[in-house]
């Protein structure tokens, strides 16, 4: 163990939207430390969004992070062994790991998704997410669900 945690860096805001957490995104995003490529995905996901979303009250900024927020658990289950048993515990999440689990699995279902680029899977993953469907979003239904059955061992936490 370290005698005391890492210091948090800061992150610059991107170039376009002026936001610290596309920076995040697009870094989470980012093979092989192309941060250009990147970006140019995200930007044409952004623009493929901006042409295909129904509601027009909202940017689609906006709709890229009501979708973050459809994406992110609330509560996970961590292992712990009691008495040679290994439990599933549910446990409430910080709201940092919340936000990098959402990028991390709408990134992840989006390169799974069967459109032609990497800016169109995430477009739709985006789309569908801010509508509360799609792979991410069930993977977040999917957590609560075990995170409730799974209530009974609650008094093990730490």
């Amino acid at each position: 163990m370290r005698k005391r945690a890492a210091k948090k860096r800061p992150l610059l805001p991107d170039p376009r939207f002026n936001d610290q957490l596309v920076t995040r995104f697009v870094n989470m995003m980012m093979w092989d430390g192309k941060k250009s490529v990147a970006f140019k995905v995200f930007y044409d996901a952004i623009d493929i969004v901006e042409e295909k979303k129904t509601d027009e009250e909202k940017s689609a900024l906006e709709t890229w992070k009501d979708a973050l927020s459809n994406v992110m658990p609330h509560v996970e289950v961590r292992s712990r062994r009691v008495g040679g048993a290994t439990f599933q515990i549910p446990m409430q999440i910080r709201p940092d790991r919340k936000v990098s689990t959402a990028m991390k699995w709408l990134i992840g279902y989006a390169r799974k998704r069967n459109e032609k680029s990497m800016a169109q899977k995430l477009a739709a993953e985006i789309l569908a997410a801010s509508k509360e469907e799609g792979a991410a979003v069930k993977k977040r239904v999917d957590t609560h669900k075990m995170a409730e059955a799974n209530k009974a061992f609650s008094h093990f936490r730490f």
